[in-house]
């Protein structure tokens, strides 16, 4: 039976695939519910934005043939789509006022604070859509109230940085950001932009689940008090109540599906490691030299995603002396990977949307972070949800093959071996539990759909009566 219509969104995400898939994830949960769901997008990313009961209508950076990859200078690039995405975006909006559907809220990836006053001009609610994990958006909420300052230092003697709700967090624990903030002013600032006017706006969602971050959240929900969501992992993987979600549908890449699919059809359940750094990650050449030697040191199966930029660092002759035991492609679809029961381990950079995937399919991990927010996604997984390993640095700051070899291991067949999978197949069932019928995270999608139905019912009254 379909859903009595209750309104519509229009949902506005930061133009990367990090940011696209959890926005376009919650559209279609929306849609599922009876809303109108409408995507707003870059005219350079819209064609690559295909999933059912969603609609997609394009706005402009103001680099309309190649996004971000036209200036590769992110001031330049936010202040242009300030500029020309508030000038598109009202025309979205403007463009269905006298329809039977006009835009009833705008759900806004927080890194456009904007949004909410382009929104606020059409007379339309705004709600802020954080990305990051509950515990990363409630440090920079501290630092923006003021009870942590800039730069975060870290004590030689060991001492944490201690916020309510959060565990103690160390020096390799912290986003990078704010611990060297002069090394990317730019993500910084629009970091904190985040929280500009946040204060404003209707309601406030975050990509996370009550039972991953509970302490965290009731010790930021003063200044932070945000509705989880999450995960916004496609329904397939979860609690099926959406037919045929089986995969984001955006992908900004050409996925190899099918090549490493038959490959996996050849292995051993959980016998793979499966290697991948998302989309933005770049490794050092003595980073992937020391990786792909763990890789035939540890004699596992491994498929490794290497994208073609980054090919030229792996050592000369590793994709063919790799033959028969591993796999690299240059892409694949992540989350049939790691759904895969040949999947035993995932190596991962910690992005929140990788960290999310690995928690709702259940794989152990070995946590690899490199910058950003991937420190402290890497201290939940081996810390505090306990389903993987984080490896040591060197004093380099590589992590050299012996150290690998030991990690894969410890996961895949070690003394912790048994404790990890335990742990990932509990986080599983949570996650599951969230988002499935009477979930925590379901309870908060149907009181913001509830809150959207009451309001048209309100607005067709008061028209009613002033006819």
């Amino acid at each position: 039976m379909e859903a009595q219509y209750c309104g519509h969104v229009l949902l506005l995400p930061y133009p990367a695939q990090g940011h696209i898939n959890p926005l376009l994830q919650f559209a279609k949960r929306l849609a599922s519910k009876g809303v109108k769901a409408t995507i707003a997008t870059t005219t350079y990313t819209v064609k690559s934005i295909h999933a059912a009961a969603v609609t997609v209508e394009p706005i402009s950076d103001g680099f309309d043939d190649g996004g971000f990859t036209q200036t590769q200078k992110v001031d330049v690039y936010l202040n242009s789509f300030e500029q020309n995405g508030s000038r598109t975006l009202s025309k979205v909006i403007a463009k269905y006022e006298d329809s039977p559907h006009p835009v009833d809220c705008v759900v806004y990836d927080s890194f456009f604070p904007w949004a909410l006053d382009v929104a606020r001009r059409h007379g339309v609610r705004g709600a802020a859509f954080f990305t990051n994990s509950a515990t990363v958006c409630a440090v920079f909420a501290h630092i923006h109230c003021g009870a942590l300052e800039l730069p975060v230092e870290i004590e030689e003697n060991g001492a944490a940085v201690v916020l309510p709700g959060i565990p103690p967090l160390y020096g390799p624990d912290i986003p990078s950001f704010i611990t060297a903030p002069d090394s990317y002013p730019a993500y910084l600032a629009m970091k904190m932009r985040q929280f500009s006017n946040v204060g404003n706006a209707d309601w406030i969602f975050a990509n996370t689940f009550q039972e991953l971050e509970p302490e965290v959240v009731a010790g930021v929900s003063k200044v932070w008090p945000a509705k989880l969501i999450g995960p916004m992992v496609p329904s397939s993987y979860l609690d099926g109540r959406i037919e045929g979600d089986k995969g984001y549908g955006a992908s900004l890449w050409k996925p190899l599906g099918e090549e490493c699919l038959n490959w996996l059809k050849s292995r051993p359940n959980q016998s793979v490691v499966y290697v991948s750094f998302g989309s933005m990650v770049s490794l050092s050449t003595k980073q992937m030299d020391e990786m792909a030697r763990a890789l035939i040191a540890s004699e596992l199966n491994f498929l490794w995603v290497v994208r073609e930029s980054e090919r030229s660092k792996l050592p000369q002759g590793f994709v063919e002396s790799a033959r028969g035991k591993g796999l690299v492609v240059s892409w694949c679809n992540q989350l049939e990977m790691l759904a895969h029961p040949a999947i035993g381990c995932f190596v991962t950079h910690c992005g929140w949307n990788s960290t999310l995937e690995l928690l709702s399919l259940g794989v152990p991990t070995v946590a690899m972070p490199q910058w950003s927010d991937q420190f402290t996604d890497a201290k939940f997984i081996e810390e505090i949800w306990k389903v993987g390993v984080r490896p040591k640095l060197d004093k380099y700051g590589i992590v050299n093959r012996e150290e690998l070899v030991f990690c894969l291991k410890e996961v895949m067949e070690g003394e912790m071996s048994e404790e990890i999978k335990r742990n990932a197949r509990k986080w599983r069932e949570l996650a599951k539990g969230a988002v499935s019928e009477g979930g925590s995270s379901d309870k908060a999608i149907n009181e913001f759909v509830e809150h959207l139905k009451c309001s048209k019912i309100g607005k067709q009254l008061k028209q009613i009566i002033n006819e």
